[in-house]
C-alpha cells in the first residue's frame, strides 16, 4: 500500500505517448471479433487512466503549494498537453461509436459510454486545440492570482481562507472590516480579473464558433454532458426558484437581522447567523478528523472502510496555509484507485462541512471504484453533487462531536443556508447564460448585467456602500466563471435533490442510506435523470419539487425558536 506522497509523477513524453496511443487504436480498429475489441479497449482504457493520474498528481500538487517551482512548471506543460489527450480521446471514441463491434460493447458496458463519446466528439476538433491551451492558461492564471492573496489585517497577513473567520466575527465592526480587507484583494485587482475574464469570454466564443456552434451556451452544455435535460428547461428551474425560494429566503434574511440584532441587514452580517457566534467546530483539524473517524465507523460499514482507505493512503490536504490555492474540491487518481480531498479548514463550521461534502464525493469514487469503465468513475456534476451534498445531511447525527452545545445552531444554518444559496445559485448560472450569449459585452456591461441579477434573486442584499461591490463585481470571487463554465446549476439541482435525502433519512433511515450508497456504486454509468430516479428522488425539474421540498424546510425551520438558540 503506498501513501500520496509515495504516488510517482515523471513527465511523460508526449510524442512517445501518441505514437503508443495510434498503436493501441489500431489494435482496435483492427479487432477480428467482439473479444479482440474489447482487450483492445480495455489496453486503450489502461493508457489513458496512467496519463490521466500523471495530470492530476501535478494539478494536486500544484495547488497545494502554488510556490512550488517544479509542480508550477508541471502545471503549465499539462494545461499545454491537455487538448492532446483530448485528441486521443475523441479519436478513440470516433472508433468506438462506428465499431462493427458496438453492439456487443454496448451490451457489454450500457449505452451511457456510447452517450458520452458522442457529446466529446461533438466538443473537440484539431482546429481548436491552440485556443483550448490558452482557455487553460487563463484559467491558470485566475488561480494562481486567487491564490497569491496575501492580504494584512489587524497587523498580520493572512490567505483569503484565514480571513473567513473575522468575516464570522460577533463584532460588527471587525467583520465589515474583514469583509473590506478580503473584498480589497478583489478590487485592487479587479483590472486583472476583467482581463482574464475577458479573455475567456472571448476564446470560449472562438472555439464554439469554430466546433459550427451559435455561441458558448450551446458548447457549455456539451461540455457538461446534459443528456437529458436543456437551457429552457433550466429557465423553467430559475423561475421556480425566483417563484417560491427567493420570498423564504428573504424571510429567512429578515428573521437573521432580527436574531442578531441589527437593524438593517449589510453584506458584512450575512455570514453570523447567531447573535453570540455562529456555531464553531470546538477543537483542531486533528481532533476533527478523529472525530470523523468514530462518525464514519457509526455510520456504515461502507464508510469505515472508506475512511480508513483514505487515511492510510493520506489521501486529504485539509489545512488553510500560504501558498496554497483557496477553495476544496475533490479530484480521483486512476491508477492507484484513491479518492484525494483538498480543503482549507480555518475554524470555521465550513471546516465540518468540507468533511462531509467532499468526502461524500471521495465515497462515491471509492464505491465505484471497480466500476470497469473510466467515463464512469464518476456522474455528471449535477449528479455527483448529489452525492457530496446528501452525505452532509446523512451524518447530522453526529454533528454533535464536532459543535457540542452549538449543534442545534449548527443544524439551524446547516439547512438555512442551504435554502438561502439556491438563488444566488442560479444566477450564478443565468449570468453565465446572458454573458456568453453576448461575447461582446464590456467588462462594465456584465457588472451591471451582474447587479441586476443580484437585485432579483438577492433583493435582501445591501452592500453598505461599498463602490467595488456595488459596481457589481463579486462574482469575480466566484472561481467557476472563471474555471468551470456552467458548473453551478448543479449545485442547485443536486440540493433540491439532497433535501429529498434529508427528508427520507428522516422518515426511514435505513431504506434512504441504501438508495444512496446503491448511486454512489453506479457512478456515471447513467444520466443525471435516470440516476434521480434509480435513487427513487423526484426530478428537480419536475412540477411540485421545489416546492414540496422548501414546504417541509420551512415547516422544520419554523419548529425551532431560532432566538433563543
Amino acid at each position: 500500500m503506498k501513501t500520496f506522497e509515495e504516488f510517482t509523477y515523471e513527465r511523460p513524453n508526449m510524442e512517445e505517448e501518441k505514437n503508443t496511443f495510434n498503436g493501441l487504436l489500431e489494435a482496435f480498429t483492427s479487432a477480428k471479433s467482439s473479444e479482440e475489441a474489447t482487450n483492445a479497449v480495455e489496453n486503450i482504457n489502461a493508457f489513458r487512466q496512467r496519463l490521466s493520474t500523471l495530470f492530476e498528481l501535478v494539478f494536486i500538487r500544484a495547488s497545494i503549494d502554488t510556490n512550488d517551482a517544479f509542480y508550477q512548471k508541471e502545471r503549465d506543460f499539462t494545461d499545454e498537453m491537455e487538448p492532446e489527450i483530448t485528441a486521443m480521446d475523441t479519436a478513440f471514441y470516433k472508433e468506438l461509436v462506428t465499431s462493427p463491434y458496438r453492439k456487443q460493447l454496448e451490451k457489454q458496458w450500457g449505452s451511457q459510454l456510447f452517450h458520452i463519446a458522442d457529446f466529446q466528439i461533438k466538443e473537440f476538433s484539431p482546429e481548436v486545440i491552440g485556443l483550448l491551451q490558452k482557455e487553460n492558461r487563463l484559467m491558470s492564471e485566475y488561480s494562481k492570482l486567487v491564490a497569491s492573496a496575501e492580504v494584512e489585517f489587524e497587523g498580520d497577513t493572512y490567505t483569503l481562507a484565514q480571513l473567513e473567520p473575522f468575516m464570522q466575527d460577533t463584532n460588527r465592526t471587525r467583520r465589515k472590516q474583514a469583509v473590506e480587507a478580503s473584498t480589497g484583494f478583489f478590487e485592487k485587482n479587479a483590472t486583472a480579473f476583467d482581463k482574464i475574464y475577458d479573455q475567456l469570454v472571448k476564446v470560449r466564443h472562438e472555439i464554439a464558433t469554430t466546433l459550427g456552434y451559435k455561441n458558448f451556451v450551446e458548447l457549455g452544455y456539451v461540455r457538461m454532458q446534459r443528456f437529458d435535460y436543456d437551457p429552457d428547461m433550466v429557465a423553467v428551474f430559475r423561475k421556480q426558484v425566483r417563484d417560491i425560494i427567493v420570498p423564504v429566503a428573504s424571510k429567512l434574511y429578515e428573521k437573521q437581522s432580527e436574531r442578531i440584532g441589527v437593524e438593517s441587514l449589510k453584506f458584512h452580517d450575512e455570514n453570523v447567523a447567531f447573535k453570540n457566534g455562529n456555531a464553531t467546530p470546538k477543537g483542531s483539524a486533528e481532533w476533527i478528523i478523529e472525530n470523523g473517524i468514530k462518525m464514519y465507523e457509526e455510520l456504515s460499514e461502507e464508510t469505515n472502510a472508506f475512511f480508513h482507505y483514505m487515511l492510510d493512503r493520506n489521501l486529504m490536504d485539509l489545512e488553510a496555509k500560504k501558498g496554497k490555492e483557496a477553495g476544496g474540491y475533490c479530484t480521483y487518481l486512476e491508477d492507484y484507485q484513491s479518492p484525494f480531498i483538498f480543503a482549507n479548514f480555518n475554524g470555521t463550521s465550513g471546516d465540518i462541512d468540507v468533511l462531509t461534502h467532499e468526502a461524500g464525493h471521495a465515497f462515491q469514487d471509492y464505491s465505484s471504484r471497480d466500476i470497469g469503465v473510466p467515463e464512469y468513475l464518476y456522474p455528471t456534476h449535477e449528479a455527483a453533487e448529489i452525492h457530496s451534498m446528501s452525505m452532509e445531511f446523512f451524518t447530522w447525527h453526529w454533528m454533535e462531536l464536532f459543535f457540542k452545545e452549538d449543534t442545534d445552531k449548527y443544524k439551524y444554518t446547516h439547512l438555512s443556508e442551504g435554502l438561502k444559496f439556491i438563488p444566488y445559485g442560479v444566477a450564478v448560472d443565468e449570468f453565465q447564460h446572458l454573458v456568453y450569449e453576448n461575447p461582446e459585452w464590456t467588462p462594465e456591461e456584465r457588472k451591471q448585467a451582474w447587479r441586476k441579477l443580484e437585485q432579483t434573486y438577492l433583493p435582501h442584499r445591501d452592500y453598505d456602500g461599498n463602490v467595488y461591490l456595488e459596481s457589481g463585481a463579486f462574482w469575480q470571487r466566484q472561481g467557476h466563471i472563471y474555471e468551470d463554465p456552467f458548473y453551478y446549476i448543479d449545485y442547485t439541482l443536486a440540493q433540491i435533490c439532497a433535501f429529498q435525502f434529508w427528508k427520507r433519512s428522516r422518515e426511514n433511515k435505513e431504506a434512504a442510506w441504501d438508495d444512496y450508497v446503491n448511486l454512489c456504486k453506479l457512478g456515471g454509468s447513467k444520466s443525471f435523470l435516470e440516476l434521480v430516479k434509480t435513487a427513487n428522488l423526484r426530478s428537480p425539474f419536475e412540477e411540485g419539487t421545489v416546492e414540496s421540498v422548501v414546504d417541509t424546510i420551512e415547516e422544520w425551520l419554523d419548529s425551532v425558536d431560532d432566538k433563543a438558540l
